[in-house]
Order: C-alpha cells, then sequence, then structure tokens
C-alpha cells in the first residue's frame, strides 16, 4: 500500500470520536515517514520521540521495514492527540509547546510531556487539559 502520510498533530490526531480507518492504519503500523513529518514539523523533538514512542536503534531497523508496528503506531497517535488537544486549548502550538514541556503543581512537578510515554499518564493529561478547558483551576 503507496501512501502519502502528512503527520502533523491534526492529521494523526482524530479529535472527538476515532474512525475505523484510523484503527486499522495503526493496526497495519504507520508509516515510518509519519515519525520524520512529526520531527520536522516542530512537533516533537527526535530526543523526544526516542523517549515517548521508540528508541533511536529501533527506529533505524523501522527505516528498513518502512513502516512502525502497532504498538509504536498506537503510542505515536496518542502522543500526536494529546498535543493538539493542547494547541486546541492554549490556542496555538507555541503555548501549548511551552506548556508541555513545564514540570507542573498538578503533576508532581513533571512536565505532562513526560508522562505521554504511557496510555494512563496521557489520560492524566488529558484530564488536566479538561480541566483547564473548563476553567477549572489546574
Amino acid at each position: 500500500m503507496n501512501m502519502v502520510f502528512d503527520a502533523t498533530p491534526e492529521r494523526l490526531a482524530v479529535s472527538g470520536e476515532p474512525s475505523l480507518a484510523t484503527v486499522q492504519l495503526v493496526r497495519e503500523g504507520l508509516p515510518v515517514a509519519a515519525v520524520d513529518d512529526i520531527i520536522e514539523a516542530g512537533t516533537l523533538s527526535a530526543a523526544e520521540v526516542y523517549d515517548l514512542v521508540l528508541p533511536r536503534k529501533t527506529l533505524s531497523n523501522r527505516r528498513e521495514v518502512g513502516l512502525l508496528s502497532p504498538d509504536q503506531s498506537d503510542r505515536l497517535l496518542r502522543v500526536a492527540r494529546v498535543i493538539a488537544q493542547a494547541e486546541d486549548i492554549f490556542g496555538n502550538h507555541e503555548k501549548a509547546h511551552k506548556w508541555l514541556r513545564r514540570p507542573t503543581t498538578p503533576l508532581n512537578e513533571q512536565s505532562p510531556l513526560s508522562l505521554l510515554d504511557t496510555e494512563q499518564g496521557a489520560r492524566i493529561v488529558e484530564t488536566l487539559l479538561g480541566r483547564i478547558s473548563h476553567g477549572i483551576a489546574a
């Protein structure tokens, strides 16, 4: 299957209900180019990708295959989804970028981005973003 893939958060992260097509794409594995796209867009640094999605050596091996594994695809999609939510709530990339990387008291002085390596951490960050969007002190 040949496809051009744009991995900006707006394309990767689906607001609202995920589609069955997205589920199938994750199961088949996102193209490795999705990682490159998200780095080139300035959404994540290479170091952040290595920490949150897959290690550098694994990424190198995946380049030979051309696709991420389903688990790696799911992690990339999760991170992009939360980043897109933060950008929506804060109104722009710059403010969201700063908030995601700054340690915060409600997260025991951890940065929101550092929690996105697990589904449970992502849920905590999404809950905090929901509180912020509703004007509840976070």
